[in-house]
């Protein structure tokens, strides 16, 4: 389709006049230097972009080992701090055996026969 575009000069020509007026003569060499100035950046990143490539299977072979997590082990809990967890877990069941105890009882569900 862009093949048939420019397969005459006319269209060329046609199509420069368009742009120059659309655009104007005193910004189009701004917007040449623009796009060339964008070009060269393109270029230039991707380039880079190839010998980051180029560079990663060469480091591979010398690359460190993959990380590890460690292994987590708890911390050693003092005597003192486990007597009052233990103390305050007896609390606890204690407290849930009285509600137990002092939560009135379900009421029997009377249904009526149809």
């Amino acid at each position: 389709m862009v093949g048939d575009l420019f397969d005459s000069p006319w269209k060329i020509l046609i199509i420069a006049v368009v742009i120059i007026v659309l655009f104007g003569s005193k910004k189009l060499p701004q917007a040449a230097r623009s796009l060339g100035q964008s070009m060269r950046i393109m270029k230039r990143e991707v380039s880079s972009l190839h010998e980051d490539e180029q560079e990663a299977p060469a480091q591979s072979g010398t690359a460190a080992p993959p990380f590890q997590q460690p292994q987590l082990t708890p911390a050693p809990v003092p005597v003192d701090q486990q007597e009052q967890i233990d103390a305050l877990q007896q609390q606890i069941r204690d407290m849930q055996r009285s509600a137990a105890m002092d939560a009135p009882a379900p009421e029997p569900q009377h249904t009526q026969p149809s």
